[in-house]
């Protein structure tokens, strides 16, 4: 048993509230754990330069924690004058994983903006952020197919992320902080909900894991996206 009380393959307490804001398109609060991020979506009528004249549109994200998300203070990064590499990474990673889930041709030339504010961060705010940001991804949608500006929803699967790690030569679902520090194997997963892989980004902190220790992460990430997706599918109620 983990400190929290928690089997090595169980998730934390999820918990995801939609239409927390008032004037985005879409947007929800996502809390796994001691985790909390709100998501929302924004619809632009316009594309970057490289799509004009495409008739396709875009997804893409931005992420930034609270100063006071974490056990110490993180200083803003507009007061830093530039972005961290671990913001910019985590940044393109969300619109990758929401991008390829969403036929981009049917969207028409607007783009759909994505901000994740961490709130509290304990382990997975990455892997949070893109869980939320489908659902809040998804009302804009629906606030742009009830609003005549597109005929059909342009999403062809779910799409969530999860953790997953090795601790004492143990597979571990959902890290929290504590846990994430101190993991041999450190990775991120994202998945659609047919199963299918999205993106893998692990590292070995000390010793190199084998192909079967990859193998067997994926396997235990599975049942966290199994219900995550479920989670997702209860929530906004729509077959894709």
């Amino acid at each position: 048993m983990r400190k929290d009380g928690r089997r090595p393959d169980e998730m934390r307490k999820i918990n995801i509230k939609r239409n927390i804001m008032k004037f985005a398109e879409g947007s929800c609060m996502i809390k796994i754990g001691s985790t909390e991020v709100i998501c929302t979506a924004s619809v632009e009528e316009k594309v970057p330069p490289f799509l004009r004249n495409s008739g396709s549109g875009w997804i893409t994200a931005e992420y930034g924690m609270l100063p006071r998300s974490c056990q110490s203070r993180i200083q803003r990064e507009a007061s830093r004058g530039k972005q961290s590499g671990r913001t910019y990474e985590i940044q393109r990673i969300i619109g990758r994983s929401l991008r390829s889930v969403v036929e981009l041709d049917k969207l028409g030339e607007r783009t759909i903006w994505i901000d994740c504010d961490v709130i509290q961060g304990d382990g997975g705010t990455r892997t949070a952020s893109i869980t939320g940001s489908f659902v809040a991804l998804m009302d804009a949608l629906l606030t742009l197919k009830k609003q005549g500006v597109i005929g059909v929803l342009p999403v062809k699967d779910y799409v969530a992320a999860v953790s997953v790690g090795i601790i004492d030569g143990e597979n571990y679902l959902d890290l929290n902080y504590e846990e994430d520090s101190k993991a041999e194997v450190d990775m991120n997963i994202i998945m659609t909900g047919n199963g299918k892989l999205v993106e893998i980004q692990g590292t070995a902190e000390k010793t190199p894991f084998s192909k079967k220790e990859l193998d067997e992460l994926i396997l235990v990430a599975k049942k966290g996206m199994e219900r995550l997706i479920t989670l997702q599918r209860r929530i906004l109620k729509i077959d894709l």
